[in-house]
Protein backbone atom coordinates (compact mmCIF):
# COMPACT_ATOMS: atom_id res chain seq x y z
CA UNK A 1 0.00 0.00 0.00
CA UNK A 2 1.38 3.40 -0.98
CA UNK A 3 0.82 6.31 1.38
CA UNK A 4 1.64 9.92 0.64
CA UNK A 5 2.44 10.73 4.27
CA UNK A 6 4.04 7.79 6.11
CA UNK A 7 4.49 9.79 9.35
CA UNK A 8 0.77 10.60 9.49
CA UNK A 9 0.09 6.91 8.84
CA UNK A 10 2.34 5.99 11.79
CA UNK A 11 0.62 8.45 14.12
CA UNK A 12 -2.82 7.20 13.02
CA UNK A 13 -1.80 3.59 13.67
CA UNK A 14 -0.65 4.54 17.19
CA UNK A 15 -3.90 6.48 17.80
CA UNK A 16 -6.01 3.56 16.58
CA UNK A 17 -4.00 1.05 18.61
CA UNK A 18 -4.54 3.10 21.77
CA UNK A 19 -8.26 3.46 21.05
CA UNK A 20 -8.55 -0.31 20.54
CA UNK A 21 -6.56 -0.90 23.77
CA UNK A 22 -3.83 -2.82 21.92
CA UNK A 23 -0.50 -3.35 23.65
CA UNK A 24 1.54 -3.98 20.48
CA UNK A 25 1.32 -2.86 16.89
CA UNK A 26 3.32 -3.30 13.73
CA UNK A 27 3.93 -1.02 10.75
CA UNK A 28 6.20 -0.79 7.71
CA UNK A 29 9.74 0.32 8.57
CA UNK A 30 11.46 3.57 7.67
CA UNK A 31 14.38 5.36 9.33
CA UNK A 32 12.26 8.43 10.13
CA UNK A 33 9.54 6.33 11.79
CA UNK A 34 12.19 4.50 13.82
CA UNK A 35 13.73 7.79 14.99
CA UNK A 36 10.32 9.20 15.97
CA UNK A 37 9.50 5.97 17.82
CA UNK A 38 12.80 6.12 19.73
CA UNK A 39 12.08 9.74 20.75
CA UNK A 40 8.62 8.68 21.98
CA UNK A 41 10.22 5.81 23.92
CA UNK A 42 12.92 8.07 25.43
CA UNK A 43 10.20 10.43 26.68
CA UNK A 44 8.14 7.62 28.19
CA UNK A 45 5.28 7.41 25.68
CA UNK A 46 6.19 3.96 24.30
CA UNK A 47 7.38 0.93 26.23
CA UNK A 48 9.46 -0.79 23.55
CA UNK A 49 10.61 -0.23 19.95
CA UNK A 50 11.86 -3.12 17.81
CA UNK A 51 12.88 -3.53 14.18
CA UNK A 52 11.82 -6.94 12.85
CA UNK A 53 13.08 -8.36 9.55
CA UNK A 54 10.66 -10.48 7.53
CA UNK A 55 12.79 -11.73 4.64
CA UNK A 56 13.48 -8.73 2.40
CA UNK A 57 11.18 -6.39 4.31
CA UNK A 58 11.54 -4.75 7.71
CA UNK A 59 8.75 -3.78 10.04
CA UNK A 60 8.63 -1.61 13.13
CA UNK A 61 7.13 -3.29 16.21
CA UNK A 62 5.92 -0.91 18.95
CA UNK A 63 4.82 -1.84 22.45
CA UNK A 64 2.39 0.87 23.50
CA UNK A 65 1.66 0.48 27.18
CA UNK A 66 3.02 -0.98 30.36
CA UNK A 67 3.15 0.25 33.97
CA UNK A 68 5.93 2.80 33.31
CA UNK A 69 4.68 4.51 30.14
CA UNK A 70 2.76 7.77 30.06
CA UNK A 71 -0.68 7.69 28.55
CA UNK A 72 -0.84 9.33 25.13
CA UNK A 73 -3.88 11.60 25.03
CA UNK A 74 -3.28 13.16 21.64
CA UNK A 75 -0.95 12.92 18.63
CA UNK A 76 -1.18 15.80 16.16
CA UNK A 77 0.69 16.00 12.84
CA UNK A 78 1.90 19.59 12.42
CA UNK A 79 3.80 19.70 9.13
CA UNK A 80 2.03 17.98 6.25
CA UNK A 81 3.10 17.37 2.64
CA UNK A 82 0.77 20.14 1.45
CA UNK A 83 1.73 22.61 4.16
CA UNK A 84 5.17 22.48 5.73
CA UNK A 85 5.58 24.18 9.12
CA UNK A 86 8.98 25.45 10.21
CA UNK A 87 10.15 27.12 13.41
CA UNK A 88 13.29 29.04 14.30
CA UNK A 89 15.13 28.00 17.44
CA UNK A 90 13.37 30.61 19.59
CA UNK A 91 9.93 29.89 18.04
CA UNK A 92 9.73 26.15 18.88
CA UNK A 93 6.37 25.75 20.66
CA UNK A 94 5.90 24.49 24.21
CA UNK A 95 3.27 21.75 24.42
CA UNK A 96 1.05 21.99 27.52
CA UNK A 97 3.55 24.25 29.29
CA UNK A 98 6.33 21.68 28.96
CA UNK A 99 4.27 18.59 29.88
CA UNK A 100 3.92 17.51 26.25
CA UNK A 101 6.42 16.88 23.50
CA UNK A 102 7.08 18.39 20.10
CA UNK A 103 9.20 16.41 17.61
CA UNK A 104 11.27 18.45 15.17
CA UNK A 105 13.44 17.61 12.17
CA UNK A 106 16.64 19.68 12.29
CA UNK A 107 19.87 19.75 10.33
CA UNK A 108 21.35 17.58 13.11
CA UNK A 109 18.59 14.95 12.82
CA UNK A 110 15.18 14.32 14.34
CA UNK A 111 14.91 15.30 18.01
CA UNK A 112 12.55 16.61 20.63
CA UNK A 113 11.84 20.34 20.78
CA UNK A 114 13.55 20.53 24.18
CA UNK A 115 16.80 19.11 22.74
CA UNK A 116 16.58 21.40 19.70
CA UNK A 117 16.21 24.45 21.97
CA UNK A 118 19.25 23.37 24.01
CA UNK A 119 21.33 22.95 20.84
CA UNK A 120 20.03 26.21 19.34
CA UNK A 121 18.51 24.56 16.26
CA UNK A 122 15.28 25.18 14.39
CA UNK A 123 13.63 23.06 11.76
CA UNK A 124 10.46 21.42 10.51
CA UNK A 125 7.84 20.67 13.18
CA UNK A 126 6.76 17.06 12.73
CA UNK A 127 4.19 16.44 15.48
CA UNK A 128 2.93 17.24 18.97
CA UNK A 129 2.32 14.57 21.61
CA UNK A 130 0.69 14.76 25.03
Amino acid sequence: MMTTDPIADMLTRIRNGLAAKKTELSMPYSKIKEQIAHILKANGYLAKVEVVENGAFKSLQLTLQDEKTKSITSLIRMSKPGRRVYAKRDEIPQVLAGHGLVIISTSAGIMSGRDARKKGLGGELICKVW
